[in-house]
């Protein structure tokens, strides 16, 4: 009787010296001339976005292309887009983690830190969003002396406040924890007094002792279990945003789980652009990042752009079973509205452009998954500005109709945010290990003959 095997998490004849060494070399080394020429270009784009910021807040709002009836514009669009990019990175170590889901494990520890500076980057508009920055901090609930003010908890701007600090603080919590062993790894190969320092002090006294796995474990599961809920919750309060008013287009009960697809969605299709990256710039690591850790990636990506296509539709059903004359107007008018074009790029991005993944040869190309997973975070961002705008420019009465007044400065916060975010990202790519070398290590055989055994584990 034939016996099924799965294929090797790990290609090539590693031995788990040949592991640590593959691992640890990129932040060992010094960086070279392809990583500084990526981060220099990524830090003048982050110097020029906090240029702008500045300015604008300098200045006042009224740089950005928010004006009457349009109120909300690029800042919330653009934070509902990193929040939305942020959830794979929980999803793939938390739910998979539970689920003892074992190819996680080379592309977990990426995708964590893409959670965690996702949502670093989407923190910041908010923010600047109010106009006042220097007055957020009277968006938390602290005592005061100014009698009975107090934040309104009936706010789904303050619901942010609160799930958006707690999903970034469990996220960055776990994504830590789960780097203990292989700081105190790079600790006791260090060279030098400062790199064993600073790699001692993050390791917090870790010797590798059955007591210190046992804690670590059941710590990670504690967490693991935290996390798993935050992911499903953290997006659906961001869609109470819209979905709590009475706007047509915004008010509507599929909000909060067509929210969370498309947040997997999108947060799936950065995973697979970083990963493409990470493996140009670090070929040792394509032996672990394997394509078929791609396709995985790639067939989730086309099931959650299945069902975003299926929200879209959905919306378009229910408003004419509605009967509402608003609602029916305004699905109308954002696919054959003014803003027509930016529906339709959304719906292509989402939904057409996706379905190539059907295709084998499609979904183990990495040029062609790059490519993908680029129209699929256009897609996304459409997809935000599409739900904001779209319903904003054209309410219940003719008199309050308008235009989004799109500005320069727009344009420079949006792809500004984006150099903030590439150079965090480079950063821990040169200082912390980009593959969890505790994890890995245990699926090394998961394929394969082990030395010595004679059948396949």
């Amino acid at each position: 009787m034939s016996t099924v095997t799965r294929n090797p998490l790990i290609l090539g004849n590693k031995t788990y010296k040949d592991i640590t060494d593959d691992i640890c070399i990129p932040v060992e080394a010094p960086p070279g001339k392809k990583w500084f020429a990526m981060f220099l270009s990524a830090q003048m784009l982050f110097v020029f976005y906090i240029l702008h910021i500045a300015y604008i807040i300098g200045t006042g709002m009224g740089l950005l292309g928010v004006n009457h009836p349009v109120g909300w514009g690029t800042m919330i669009i653009t934070f509902v887009f990193w929040i939305g990019i942020g959830h794979a990175g929980t999803l793939i170590s938390a739910i998979l983690f539970l689920f003892r889901q074992k190819w996680r494990t080379s592309v977990a520890r990426t995708a964590e830190a893409m959670t965690v500076f996702a949502v670093m980057t989407a923190g910041i508009f908010p923010l600047i969003h109010t106009g006042r920055p220097w007055l957020d901090f009277w968006l938390l609930p602290y005592p005061n002396q100014r009698g009975p003010l107090w934040v309104n908890f009936r706010s789904p701007l303050l619901w942010d406040v609160f799930a958006v600090s707690t999903y970034a603080t469990v996220s960055s919590v776990f994504w830590y924890i789960g780097m203990i062993p292989d700081f105190a790894t790079l600790r006791d190969r260090a060279k030098t007094k400062l790199r064993r320092t600073i790699y001692g002090a993050l390791s917090m006294g870790w010797r590798g002792s059955a007591r210190d796995w046992s804690h670590y474990e059941m710590l990670y599961l504690l967490l693991a279990g935290l996390s798993t809920p935050l992911v499903l919750s953290v997006h659906t309060i961001v869609s109470f945003d819209f979905a709590v008013s009475m706007l047509p287009g915004w008010h509507t009960t599929i909000f909060p789980p067509y929210f969370v697809a498309g947040a997997i969605f999108s947060g799936f299709g950065m995973v697979v652009t970083l990963l493409t990256l990470v493996r140009i710039g670090f070929p040792q690591f394509k032996d672990y990042i394997t394509i078929d850790h791609m396709e995985v990636m790639n067939k989730i990506i086309m099931a959650t752009g299945l069902m975003v296509g299926y929200a879209y539709c959905s919306e378009f059903f229910i408003a004419w079973y509605s009967g509402n004359p608003y609602e029916i107007y305004a699905f109308t008018n954002r696919a054959f509205g003014p803003y027509w074009w930016s529906y339709w790029i959304m719906f292509s991005c989402n939904v057409f452009i996706p379905q190539l993944f059907w295709f084998q040869r499609f979904r183990r190309s990495i040029p062609v998954m790059f490519v993908i997973s680029i129209f699929v975070n256009i897609g996304m961002w459409f997809e935000r500005f599409v739900i904001t705008v779209t319903s904003l420019h054209r309410d219940f009465l003719p008199s309050n109709w308008g235009m989004y007044a799109w500005s320069w400065f727009d344009t420079a916060i949006l792809f500004g945010s984006f150099g903030m975010f590439l150079t965090i990202f480079l950063l821990y790519l040169k200082f912390v290990p980009a593959i969890s070398i505790a994890e890995v290590k245990p699926v090394l055989y998961v394929g394969k003959k082990r030395p010595g055994h004679g059948g396949g584990h």
